[in-house]
């Protein structure tokens, strides 16, 4: 009984170290991005403040760091701060390729064979991560990226990733392996 009562508490422990919003109960921060491509960023949680940004782009991933009542104070990538509505943000996550380089190389598996390039400042929908790749889409182009490339996904997060993942990476590793070269 004492067993279970320490792992109770350690359980209860590490919960209490995350940051949840005070309005919705979801993590702070966490992403989301833009639902319409006209977006006003306001200085404050109300339309009484005045308008500081202008977002003109869909699916633009943002980052929400607070919650008021039916707002969400935001970051960028370029580190604007404001608030905007909730009802224009969606929870469908999308990264924005080319933070670190004009490129963002787009490989068939991790560690695998480049396929294509992806251009500075192209919005990608956000598949699934692994440590340190993401599998991204974007109309009929879809692969891998080094999660370093891109914006609109913490670092060590891992994203809808499935349960028999490990056997897909040591098919990956096999793949690169010299047995077959």
């Amino acid at each position: 009984m004492f067993k279970i009562i320490i792992i109770f508490s350690f359980f209860i422990s590490l919960n209490l170290y995350a940051k949840k919003g005070s309005v919705t109960g979801f993590d702070i921060p966490r992403f989301v991005s833009l639902k319409s491509d006209e977006i006003n960023l306001r200085v404050g949680p109300s339309v009484n403040y005045p308008i500081n940004l202008k977002y003109i782009t869909k699916n633009l991933p943002i980052e929400i760091i607070d919650e008021f009542d039916v707002w969400r104070k935001i970051r960028d990538h370029k580190d604007n701060t404001g608030w905007i509505k909730k009802g224009l943000l969606k929870g469908d996550r999308y990264v924005l390729a080319g933070i670190k380089s004009d490129d963002t190389k787009n490989f068939n598996y991790p560690m695998g064979k480049p396929i294509g390039i992806i251009k500075k400042n192209n919005i990608l929908k956000l598949e699934k991560c692994l440590e340190n790749w993401c599998y991204v889409s974007h109309k009929d182009m879809q692969g891998w990226v080094l999660k370093d490339n891109i914006w609109g996904v913490y670092k060590k997060e891992i994203y809808k990733i499935k349960f028999y993942q490990p056997i897909i990476n040591l098919y990956w590793n096999f793949l690169d392996s010299k047995w077959l070269n």
